[in-house]
């Protein structure tokens, strides 16, 4: 089993631990891989969400492998063969110690800000991770739940090596894990994308799960907004219909559609995040994969800007065809290649876009379309993308509508640094409430 990405995994993850639904469960996400994990099966629980937050100990001249972990309340493993073969000394090991301990404070503190950590006391607790390699900061994870009151611990992954169990003793109840493949050789085999999660995302994760969007709720009466929602869908688009994820809130004042960038669907956690914050401000989101599966097998498609284009044209036209999202005003977020499609739709005749947002994208792509673009435009790269900097200033250049470019200092074309994808998405927030705000019509028309 080969999983997309992490909330794939998570989802896949959540069935086969239904069986813990009401059980008075608290779920716990190992940063950072574990948490878009642990925010799918969470969701599936109706549990709350926390993070665990442990260190691993690094042999100090080859950090990657882990002789122990640390975690919260002075929890400590330590592994004795480890120590023995690599020949690692008190003072040695003490040294990474106290520099694991100031760094796991540091997150703890930077990821929970001014919430406090959930109570554990006389729960359940699922302590989540995207995979097993080592084993050894799920161990420590499992032992801060004991220390701190749960009195039974469930440890599920989606995947680990073959009698990954035996590693972990008493320290866990119940063992859940969807693949135990053979050969095992690093846990990003077994997924599509494997790309890092951030900082920011974690953080998105426990803001979603504290302040999730309501679902179903009935109108109250004439002229107010129609049903929130949450929830996958599928969206026509000409011959094909595409899967999607479509949120929102109560009276949304705006719509943002995604373009993702190649290699990428409506799964991508950095544009999740995004939506994340954008639902926070009353702005309601569309993710949808551009191609069809079988399409995504001839890589010429990715890069046929003109098809995607019209896809993203065909969506907003099924978008307009939802009574509750038909009077919102529309914006395209777009990434990477994704943004050369937002910009040649919304030049488009009648496309009637209210803004466009390009996050380390290539608006290059849009060409001769540019000139053509009517909507609000803001171009957000990060400031060590230098070859991106410049296909935005030659493309910037052409645009005759509003336009600004954004340069995130510290930034490189994922915007994986520390608090960059965070400054991207808030100007980006800012951009869309404030041209999509001015453009909302009353529901049920002009």
């Amino acid at each position: 089993m080969t999983f997309i990405d992490r909330v794939d995994a998570g989802r896949r993850l959540a069935t086969r631990l239904q069986h813990l639904r009401g059980d008075r469960v608290v779920v716990l996400g190992l940063p950072r891989g574990g948490m878009p994990v642990a925010y799918e099966v969470a969701r599936a629980l109706d549990a709350p969400l926390d993070v665990i937050v442990v260190r691993k100990l690094g042999v100090p001249f080859q950090p990657e492998l882990g002789m122990g972990a640390i975690g919260e309340d002075g929890v400590r493993i330590i592994n004795e063969e480890v120590i023995r073969l690599t020949g690692v000394s008190d003072s040695e090991l003490a040294e990474v110690e106290v520099s694991e301990r100031v760094e796991l404070e540091r997150r703890a503190r930077r990821f929970r800000g001014d919430r406090p950590r959930t109570a554990l006391e006389g729960r359940t607790v699922v302590v989540i991770d995207d995979g097993i390699a080592t084993g050894s900061t799920a161990r420590a994870a499992c032992r801060v739940a004991r220390a701190q009151g749960a009195t039974r611990v469930v440890l599920a992954v989606p995947v680990a090596p073959p009698g990954w169990e035996d590693r972990f003793g008493a320290d866990a109840d119940e063992f859940v894990c969807l693949e135990t493949p053979e050969p095992f050789f690093a846990i990003g085999q077994f997924y599509d994308d494997f790309a890092q999660t951030s900082d920011e995302e974690v953080i998105a994760c426990l803001e979603r799960a504290a302040h999730p969007v309501p679902t179903a709720t009935a109108t109250s009466g004439a002229g107010d907004d129609p049903s929130s929602r949450d929830e996958e869908v599928a969206v026509t688009a000409g011959p094909v219909r595409l899967g999607g994820h479509l949120t929102l809130p109560e009276n949304a004042t705006g719509v943002v559609v995604f373009a993702h960038g190649s290699g990428s669907s409506r799964h991508s956690p950095r544009n999740r995040y995004v939506a994340t914050l954008l639902n926070e401000v009353g702005l309601a989101t569309l993710l949808f994969d551009l191609l069809t599966v079988e399409e995504e097998l001839d890589r010429a498609n990715v890069f046929d800007i003109s098809m995607l284009a019209h896809r993203l044209v065909d969506v907003t036209a099924w978008l307009r065809t939802q009574t509750d999202l038909a009077h919102l005003p529309v914006g395209y977020f777009g990434a990477s290649t994704g943004a050369g499609a937002a910009l040649w739709a919304a030049a488009e005749p009648n496309a009637d876009i209210a803004a466009v947002v390009s996050r380390g994208g290539r608006p290059d792509l849009a060409g001769p379309r540019l000139a053509e673009v009517t909507a609000p435009t803001l171009l957000i790269v990060g400031g060590h993308d230098d070859a991106v900097i410049e296909l935005n200033r030659q493309a910037q250049a052409r645009l005759r509508c509003e336009n600004r470019l954004v340069v995130v200092p510290g930034a490189t074309h994922l915007f994986e640094e520390p608090g960059t994808l965070q400054a991207a998405a808030e100007v980006a927030r800012d951009w869309f409430t404030s041209h999509l705000a001015a453009g909302r019509l009353a529901p049920g028309g002009p």
